[in-house]
């Protein structure tokens, strides 16, 4: 019978630098400060629901900051500090941004992702803007008629299903002919961990939703030297499980019978790093489920919570948009979709299972959990999400 042990996870962001020495430290502040922006915005949102939570929070990282740069005055300095940016010159934080970007996103060719500033028509976007968003931020910056709510829906979904390679689809459902200022972000994400998970292994096994509702999920299987730590101040157990392309995810499950919101509870930037430095290597059979999710958000009311709301009233310093009064954020639309299978790159094939003179451990991912998908050079954080039920996207 193959031993088991009692390891959990809370967890999601990392600010693990795991070559720190190569990354710029200008770079690596704005990492970690990316990082606390993440956790905290993760809370707010899960603190809402129990259901399944995805959030590309990189891209709308992106997104915010881009706004930012469209501000000023009172509106300018809450931003900042809300998107834990305080200290940093808004001149040159479009320059720190693009490197970063850069180096995040290389050889994660697996992430689609884009970002919109769309104001109403009456409110037209600067060409400096407009170029600033495009170079510094890589989206788009464009003007809609919202008077025409469908042709503005349209236009926005297409917009979508573009950038993300036609994963995304409905992004906008319902706008307000009134609305004077929208910020879209989306993004699509296809896990390939290296080495792989093979899917002849792949078996259905059960999944504890609750202490109530048990359901059959397809488990992922690996037998392998794999990345593992547990804290006992949270009762977590973190796994680390590498990807191509340098990112990794990190998998927190709580012990049997500890919330996994209440670990939720717990998540800071700081919290992970400790995390990150306490992983070891160690001889593991992992159980994993396979899962897709496909999650909208509309977070006006989540960056309220972080104290972000200046730009969401009517007096809000937003300068690069024309007009004899800039117009007022209406909302952040959001939506995202990875795919976490055993997927692999086309050159590589499925991972088999390691041999072992013994049996090694079992971590079998049973039960509600969170992730984080990273990218380990940087320590940039790409994605967070709570899994409560694998078979609901």
């Amino acid at each position: 019978m193959t031993p088991s042990i009692p390891l959990s996870l809370v967890g999601l962001l990392l600010v693990s630098l795991a070559s720190s020495e190569t990354v710029d430290p200008a770079m690596k502040d704005l990492t970690n400060r990316n990082a606390d922006f993440a956790a905290r915005l993760y809370r707010a949102v899960a603190s809402r629901t129990d259901d399944n939570i995805f959030l590309s929070v990189f891209t709308l990282s992106t997104g915010l900051t881009a706004l930012l740069s469209a501000t000023s005055g009172p509106t300018q300095d809450q931003l900042l500090q809300g998107l834990s940016l305080t200290g940093l010159d808004p001149q040159t934080l479009p320059d720190l941004f693009q490197s970063l970007r850069t180096v995040i996103l290389r050889g994660t060719d697996n992430l689609r992702q884009g970002v919109a500033v769309l104001p109403a028509q009456r409110f037209q976007v600067s060409p400096s803007y407009l170029d600033l968003v495009q170079t510094k931020f890589g989206g788009k910056a464009q003007s809609l008629d919202y008077t025409a709510p469908q042709d503005a829906i349209d236009t926005i979904n297409r917009w979508a299903q573009e950038q993300t390679g036609d994963k995304v689809h409905e992004l906008a459902t319902k706008l307000d002919p009134q609305t004077q200022l929208l910020l879209a972000t989306t993004a699509h994400y296809q896990t390939r961990f290296s080495p792989s998970f093979n899917s002849s292994f792949t078996q259905d096994d059960r999944f504890f939703v609750d202490r109530y509702h048990v359901i059959m999920v397809p488990m992922m299987f690996r037998a392998d030297k794999h990345f593992l730590a547990y804290d006992s101040s949270v009762k977590v157990g973190v796994l680390k499980l590498p990807m191509s392309g340098g990112a990794a995810m990190l998998v927190v499950l709580p012990d049997e019978g500890v919330d996994v919101t209440a670990v939720e509870e717990e998540v800071t930037a700081e919290k992970i790093q400790a995390w990150i430095a306490q992983l070891k290597k160690t001889k593991l059979e992992v159980q994993l489920p396979r899962f897709l999710l496909e999650r909208s958000y509309s977070l006006r009311d989540a960056l309220q919570v972080l104290n972000i709301t200046q730009v969401f009233l009517d007096d809000a310093d937003i300068t690069s948009m024309g007009g004899a009064k800039g117009p007022k954020l209406t909302q952040v639309y959001h939506k995202s979709v990875v795919s976490v299978d055993e997927s692999t790159d086309d050159m590589t094939t499925g991972g088999g299972v390691s041999t072992f003179s013994s049996l090694p451990p079992r971590l079998t991912i049973n039960r509600p959990f969170i992730f984080v998908i990273y990218q380990q050079t940087t320590g940039g954080v790409l994605f967070m999400g709570r899994i409560t039920d694998p078979t609901r996207k």
